[in-house]
């Protein structure tokens, strides 16, 4: 499947689960998992992990931001398949841990499903998907920084989800949505810094 087919949230998750095969998950796993050529999955799977109670864990923040930067930048330039350099493919964390962000986020992902269908398709092509991508490329870069302002990192992270649920269902509001956490995120660095 490439960047343009039609999924589900619920069936990323459903590919990230199948993709557990022992005590721990790593990246290359869930990429293998997700298909190598499915763009807009492998942006929305960090972001939603980002969003979900596992985002807590020192350093996830910035391990997230910089596979979605990675993924982001080769949306951009068209690549046909991901590459990731591989001390970053051999990252992992707890399946365990991962089991429970998944069921956590089930719930908002079967009400994203429900209401998602193609709006605004132009949003979510060429060219102006393009922008989408710069913009959540753009917030990769101060992820690390994130870390130390509370729900900061999670607002950025509801952004990219909402980005990429557009991108990979063509559906243009999700990625206005997405703007608008990308404007509140703004706001929030503004009072904290």
């Amino acid at each position: 499947m490439d960047q343009t087919d039609q999924q589900t949230v619920n069936g990323v998750l459903d590919a990230l689960v199948a993709s557990i095969r022992g005590d721990r998950v790593s990246v290359a796993e869930i990429v293998a998992g997700l298909g190598e050529r499915s763009f807009a999955p492998l942006l929305l799977l960090p972001a939603l992990i980002l969003v979900s109670p596992i985002s807590s864990i020192p350093g996830m923040p910035t391990m997230g931001g910089l596979v979605i930067g990675l993924v982001a930048v080769q949306m951009i330039f068209g690549r046909s398949s991901l590459w990731l350099p591989a001390a970053l493919a051999r990252r992992s964390v707890s399946a365990r841990k991962m089991c429970k962000a998944v069921k956590w986020l089930r719930r908002p992902a079967s009400w994203i499903d429900r209401h998602v269908h193609p709006r605004m398709v132009r949003l979510a092509t060429r060219p102006f998907s393009c922008v989408a991508l710069m913009v959540c490329l753009a917030v990769t870069l101060v992820m690390p920084l994130m870390e130390f302002v509370p729900m900061l990192a999670t607002v950025a992270a509801s952004a990219i989800t909402l980005f990429a649920i557009g991108l990979m269902t063509l559906d243009g509001a999700y990625i206005v949505a997405g703007y608008a956490f990308i404007g509140l995120g703004v706001g929030l660095a503004v009072l904290f810094f």
